[in-house]
């Protein structure tokens, strides 16, 4: 599976680029983030009220996260959800 994302480029609404990315990379994305802040799975999973084997299967891509989690992902790290799905 992959995930489709439209990103502005120089501001300009015509100006689109599209990212393909696979939840593979999307998993390796939260993984590498939390690993930086020096995060265990059970404390990201903890802080997004989750278990923490879903967050196993949302690094290794196997399980898809809705875009609720995703944001909510990215708040426990302190980042953006950009920074999550483009590995900005």
């Amino acid at each position: 599976m992959f995930l489709l994302i439209y990103t502005k480029i120089g501001g300009v609404k015509r100006d689109i680029k599209k990212h393909f990315l696979s939840y593979k990379t999307i998993g390796n994305n939260i993984r590498n983030k939390r690993k930086q802040l020096k995060l265990s799975q059970e404390e990201l999973a903890f802080r997004i009220n989750s278990a923490r084997n879903y967050i196993g299967c949302i690094e290794r891509g196997e399980k898809v996260p809705s875009v609720t989690i995703l944001l909510d992902i990215a708040e426990a790290l302190s980042c953006k959800l950009e920074d999550l799905v483009t590995g900005l």
